[in-house]
């Protein structure tokens, strides 16, 4: 039996990505192959792109990248009951083993031998077809665009943040950070009740996307101290919790400063450096609650719940939309033109329609 091929985004080293011919991937028993629909470029795509490591990670062989994908169900492996043909779904990437201590914990994105898209070795999904165990595979909504389910993995993020910061209706949050994860944790804020929302970014395009969105009040960094504006906005005490997605060293370390006493800081954003420095004698003297975020667990389900009905903005976030075979430019984009990009999505299958956009049009 001839194996069937299909395109697919190969990135060889640093800076050198081309679209190849591949051997289509087989469903096993128990997985489903999805023909991809659109698939978002992350920041971990383009610092493969950039830098080919991320931490412990590094690209040693040709890997395909891509891991926030939408599509269609065309075959299903013998023992899958759950999705059939023609299903829509949404890919949870990171498949874990189901055995280990953390998975059986419910806490299956700590599980040490999770396979996650686009994390060497791993491929990923900037291609026109891939493979995913059936129960990572969740149909989407009517309602759902094919670009909200592929959103709902940089979403869940945020919701994860959410729920492990043990957020409340009634708090006032701030977001340190407004790039894709940081728009989207307003969302997910939104979704648990939150009402009051401010927010940063040295970005103005991004600053007023927040506002759009739904934010109270946004501050530039690089001309405000943001501890202080807090305290002068939130009663002379700070937020009740600080959501951290920047990944900024002087913005980790400040996140503490930015919520009052008994307050709560959740880090998303992954620093370059080991070390971040910490007034560790603030937080023991005000009793802060310190969290940190990996990816998301047990998520998927309550999102989609959470934005059914027509509730979603996420789509709001796209900036730009490429084919397949502009991987290379579309990449260059999201590297270096933040300031008028946000999320940027891959079509593997198609051309893209022209969408509107607050940034610009659609190429």
């Amino acid at each position: 039996m001839i194996a069937e091929k299909m395109k697919a985004a190969v990135l060889e080293k640093p800076y050198e990505i081309a679209v190849k011919e591949v051997t289509r991937p087989v469903p096993g028993p128990d997985e489903v192959l999805i023909r991809i629909h659109c698939i978002g470029i992350c920041g971990s795509d383009v610092h493969y792109y950039s830098h080919g490591r991320i931490g412990r990670y590094v690209v040693e062989e040709p890997i395909i990248l891509g891991h926030e994908a939408a599509g269609d169900v065309v075959e299903a492996g013998e023992n899958v009951s759950s999705l059939s043909i023609g299903d829509r779904v949404a890919i949870e990437p990171g498949v874990a083993c189901g055995k280990c201590s953390y998975c059986k914990s419910g806490r299956y994105n700590l599980c040490p031998d999770v396979e996650f898209m686009a994390t060497p070795p791993f491929d990923g999904a900037w291609a026109e077809y891939a493979v995913v165990r059936s129960d990572f595979a969740y149909k989407l909504p009517e309602e759902m665009t094919y670009e909200e389910g592929a959103l709902l993995e940089p979403f869940s993020v945020g919701f994860h943040a959410m729920s492990r910061g043990n957020v409340k209706a009634g708090d006032v949050l701030f977001i340190s950070g407004l790039g894709p994860i940081g728009l989207l944790a307003v969302q997910a804020a939104q979704a648990f009740g939150v009402t009051t929302i401010y927010a940063s970014d040295v970005v103005p395009a991004r600053r007023q996307l927040a506002l759009e969105m739904g934010v109270d009040q946004v501050f530039d960094p690089s001309a405000e101290t943001i501890p202080q504006r807090i305290k002068e906005v939130v009663n002379g005490e700070g937020a009740d919790i600080c959501v951290e997605t920047s990944g900024n060293r002087f913005a980790m370390g400040e996140a503490v400063h930015c919520v009052k006493r008994g307050g709560r800081v959740v880090f998303i954003g992954m620093t370059q450096e080991e070390t971040i420095p910490v007034n560790l004698n603030h937080v023991i003297d005000s009793e802060l609650d310190l969290f940190g975020i990996f990816r998301y667990a047990n998520v998927y389900e309550k999102a989609i719940r959470a934005l059914a009905g027509g509730k979603s903005k996420l789509n709001e976030v796209i900036t730009h939309s490429f084919p397949l075979d502009r991987i290379k430019e579309a990449l260059e984009i999201a590297e270096h033109q933040k300031d008028n990009s946000v999320k940027i999505m891959i079509y593997p299958g198609q051309t893209p329609s022209k969408m509107e956009s607050p940034y610009s049009d659609t190429v």
